[in-house]
């Protein structure tokens, strides 16, 4: 796999409930981190005195941030319903030539920002909110 565009990463989400997924408006930089918890097992009586971790144990969580220019679009409406209702809906995360991640997110902050000779933009960050599926492209 060579070099990969980064405007090809996408962030969407689901609009209405029924799988219609719409990319975020106005992203500019996107970034998705996967996290797992270790669980400890380390005994006296592990080999070597090494550490030993339970496999398959553990939390693994997702989370998602991008920013952009706010452009005032159904998406950015969308996000703001999610904030302020609490809403988990399902997002779709796009990683050219690697897959399509697929769950439900909380988005758990939205930042404005703006300059007097600048343009609005905007910074979301969410974490997954229940189990994620993966899609190899």
């Amino acid at each position: 796999m060579g070099a990969q565009n980064g405007k090809d990463m996408l962030i969407k989400v689901d609009l209405t409930g029924v799988g219609q997924f719409q990319t975020l408006a106005g992203l500019r930089a996107t970034r998705v981190s996967f996290n797992a918890e270790t669980v400890d097992v380390t005994s006296l009586e592990s080999s070597g005195g090494w550490r030993e971790l339970l496999g398959g144990a553990g939390v693994r969580s997702a989370s998602l941030s991008g920013s952009g220019v706010f452009r005032d679009d159904t998406t950015d409406e969308r996000a703001r319903q999610i904030f302020f209702d609490g809403e988990t809906p399902d997002f779709q995360v796009i990683i050219p030539d690697f897959g399509v991640v697929e769950g439900p997110f909380q988005v758990t902050a939205i930042e404005y920002a703006g300059s007097h000779n600048g343009e609005a933009t905007y910074e979301l960050s969410m974490a997954s909110a229940g189990q994620l599926t993966f899609t190899a492209l």
